[in-house]
């Protein structure tokens, strides 16, 4: 593995490769609060020797840094998205494999679903995770869903963003062992945990749980591209959905009945035993799923 710094227009973008430079691009995006760590059980899976396998820091993550202090700190789906086109640019790759799950699924969803002649295949998390934010703010979930996603209303207040200034690990290490019951490494937490220490990770993740609401105006640069995300595009690519049964923020029934996003091939699968980051939690059924991603967009041409 060799870590780089990739230039976009707003980030040095740390990436980590496994693989040759010329090997069947494979993109891995981390959620929050994770960082790409939580698929090293995966690359040891899915590395065959022919396979270039990145895995960037996203935006407020490790040593991913915004190129400039007058760079908007900017969370929204939008940037998410076009970090991970941008990405694909500055590496000159056409078409590359997308997975995801949390932040990551949603970028890699936005571009499948704005760009998708640059995707051959995605692999992710929670259905259809592009957000509809004209109606967030007015339609709220089941009143568990509500319970569970108390650290997003949380973060609306100027009291959250204190909090997460100032116990950013300790809040982290709370939504782990909520986010998957049962399930907790303390050694990768600990590892993960450095990424958190970002001098962007608080203005990055607080402005990406205000815009999702409406509650904070999004970066104008990006604003073309989230009037194409209101729209709520239907995805054209062959798709793999995946979901951990054990999720207790993005609980099952948030992904089901979200066939009619997607026109190619889809499939959602259910990871029993499995919570809310299934990399890290099911390294060997993530795997077999990108492998049959593989295959499949392999077989279609």
């Amino acid at each position: 593995m060799k870590l780089m710094t990739v230039g976009t227009s707003s980030l040095e973008m740390a990436v980590e490769q496994t693989g040759p430079d010329n090997g069947d691009p494979i993109v891995l995006l981390h959620g929050f609060p994770y960082d790409p760590r939580c698929f090293d059980g995966v690359i040891e899976r899915i590395d065959d020797g022919t396979r270039r396998i990145l895995v960037p820091y996203l935006r407020g993550f490790g040593p991913t840094r915004y190129r400039s202090a007058h760079s908007f700190r900017s969370g929204q789906q939008a940037a998410l998205g076009n970090d991970v086109l941008e990405l694909l640019d500055a590496l000159r790759l056409d078409r590359a494999t997308l997975v995801g799950y949390d932040w990551g699924g949603r970028a890699a969803a936005v571009v499948a679903a704005l760009w998708p002649h640059r995707v051959r295949g995605l692999v992710c998390a929670d259905g259809y995770p592009i957000q509809n934010i004209s109606t967030s703010s007015m339609m709220p979930g089941d009143v568990e869903l509500e319970h569970q996603q108390w650290y997003q209303w949380y973060f609306n207040m100027e009291r959250g963003r204190a909090g997460l200034e100032k116990n950013r690990k300790a809040i982290a290490e709370k939504l782990w062992r909520l986010w998957s019951p049962g399930w907790f490494d303390a050694k990768l937490f600990e590892r993960e945990a450095q990424s958190f220490e970002n001098p962007d990770f608080v203005a990055t993740a607080i402005h990406s749980y205000r815009h999702r609401y409406g509650n904070t105006p999004g970066d104008p640069a990006l604003e073309p591209l989230e009037r194409k995300l209101a729209e709520q595009p239907k995805i054209t690519v062959p798709t793999i959905g995946f979901q951990g049964e054990n999720d207790r923020v993005n609980p099952p029934s948030t992904s089901e009945g979200k066939e009619e996003m997607f026109t190619a091939h889809y499939e959602r699968r259910l990871l029993p035993r499995v919570g809310h980051c299934a990399p890290q939690e099911a390294p060997e059924a993530m795997a077999q799923i990108i492998e049959d991603a593989l295959r499949l967009t392999g077989s279609l041409g």
